[in-house]
């Protein structure tokens, strides 16, 4: 991993001597492509069976963290699921309930109305 010294300073403050912090520098990316190209080179199985576990797997997750659940990831972590911010201004459990409800509606409209905002360029 690479890294550059950043120097930062108070807020405010222009001149003087400042502390430096390591920054990761990002190298690149890798796509799912590269990964079960990765992959394939360490076991039995081809790229396109291991392309297609781990896009059955990005398919699967947001659904686990959207239902409350949280994702272990062997040694590499835990992902945890959506953090909510609310703005109520009555805290009541009615406001909260009917808050929840709007939310619901606006999701199922969405899916009886076909969801997004058009077609896509070069599909229609």
């Amino acid at each position: 991993m690479k890294i550059k010294l950043i120097e930062r300073r108070k807020p405010g403050t222009k001149t003087g001597p400042g502390k430096f912090y390591a920054s990761p520098v990002n190298v690149g990316k890798k796509t799912l492509r590269d990964i079960a190209h990765d992959i394939a080179g360490r076991s039995s199985l081809t790229r396109g069976d291991i392309e297609n576990v781990l896009a059955n797997f990005m398919d699967c997750l947001p659904h686990y963290l959207r239902d409350g659940f949280s994702v272990q990831l062997g040694e590499f972590g835990t992902m945890r699921g959506v953090e909510l911010k609310t703005a109520l201004r009555d805290n009541s459990y009615e406001t909260v309930r009917k808050t929840e409800e709007a939310g619901k509606d606006k999701k199922e409209d969405k899916k009886k109305n076909g969801g997004g905002s058009g077609p896509v360029a070069g599909q229609g």
